[in-house]
């Protein structure tokens, strides 16, 4: 990232970092250690409580003298308190970072370093590590796969290597970076999905607009995963899950595509819930798939302002995807060469 003057620096950090939490305890103080170690030094640090039951949030937080701490006095979920960073924020750069995810010292550093060397983009995701178990991959990237559902590449794979430079379906909102205005421009998150699933929305979004995500592979984070919410099996998860795959199809899939990936969804679904380990979610289930569809009438008028915004063609958005099964069975990562802008 080329060296800013005095009067730039006056306006503001280079980036803004929002860390939202939501009954984090110990995990945010590991993260905003390992922010405050952070190399790269032009960034601030808003950490948004979003009306965390257990008050330790905000007192750990207090801790640290140069965040810029936010005490919300409902819970207005990742995407709402998402949006509120963002209007907060003072950075060109938007980074979003969990509060159990846990940055190597260059993390930010690299980042800056990669939109340096790619003026043009203006979206970036991280290389995910597994925090308890060194060696295996928490995610390179988002994938969506065309059964309408996405999933983080590499997730659980060891590492071997797989990661490298290039383009992503999505980012992941655990460490990504964003051009602040073009997140803006975009809408921000849809705060319908309240959490799980609106960074693929949002990189949906960012794919219509014709806009790439870039993994930067030596932009390193540390994940725990689901720290705030119970794991990715609670019954929080699991249904705000389901819904809100069903909503990402609904809303960002121009029709062709949708009227293939639908029953493609509703299939690969039946399938994955038919295993022994997640039957005991089935009735859970049942009622996303019945909340999803009774929120489809307000997702299909949101995607008629989606869809103005559309700039690529059917085909670069299908090839944006991924249609091997194998890649969404072993949860592969696909990383394409950066397309010329």
């Amino acid at each position: 990232m080329p060296q800013r003057s005095r009067d730039d620096k006056a306006e503001g950090p280079a980036l803004s970092v929002c860390v939202i939490a939501y009954n984090s305890g110990p995990t945010l103080r590991a993260c905003l250690n390992r922010l405050q170690a952070q190399t790269f030094r032009d960034f601030e640090t808003l950490v948004i409580d979003n009306a965390s039951p257990d008050p330790g949030d905000s007192a750990i937080a207090a801790e640290f003298p140069d965040v810029r701490l936010v005490r919300n006095a409902e819970n207005l979920g990742f995407t709402g308190a998402g949006n509120q960073g963002v209007r907060l924020a003072r950075g060109r750069w938007y980074v979003l970072l969990n509060p159990d995810a846990y940055p190597e010292p260059d993390w930010l550093a690299q980042l800056a370093a990669a939109a340096a060397r790619h003026p043009r983009v203006r979206s970036f995701t991280s290389r995910q590590m597994v925090a308890e178990e060194p060696g295996l991959l928490d995610g390179l990237g988002d994938v969506m796969s065309v059964f309408g559902i996405p999933y983080r590449g590499g997730y659980l794979s060891p590492d071997r290597g797989q990661a490298r430079e290039g383009e992503v379906f999505s980012p992941c909102g655990a460490a990504m970076m964003i051009d602040r205005q073009l997140f803006l421009d975009l809408g921000g998150f849809d705060e319908d999905f309240f959490c799980y699933g609106e960074d693929v929305d949002l990189g949906y979004r960012l794919q219509l607009a014709g806009e790439p995500t870039l993994l930067v592979p030596t932009a390193t984070i540390h994940h725990v995963g689901s720290a705030s919410t119970g794991g990715r099996k609670s019954e929080f998860a699991v249904f705000h899950g389901t819904r809100n795959r069903f909503w990402v199809l609904f809303k960002n899939t121009p029709w062709p595509l949708l009227v293939l990936m639908t029953p493609l969804h509703l299939m690969a679904l039946v399938l994955i819930y038919l295993r022994r380990e997640n039957r005991p979610h089935i009735r859970l289930i049942a009622r996303a798939v019945r909340a999803a569809f009774a929120g489809a009438p307000k997702m299909f008028r949101s995607r008629a302002k989606v869809q103005k915004l559309r700039r690529a063609s059917l085909g670069q958005l299908a090839a944006a995807m991924t249609w091997n099964p194998r890649d969404l069975s072993g949860r592969r990562p696909v990383i394409r060469p950066l397309r010329e802008l």
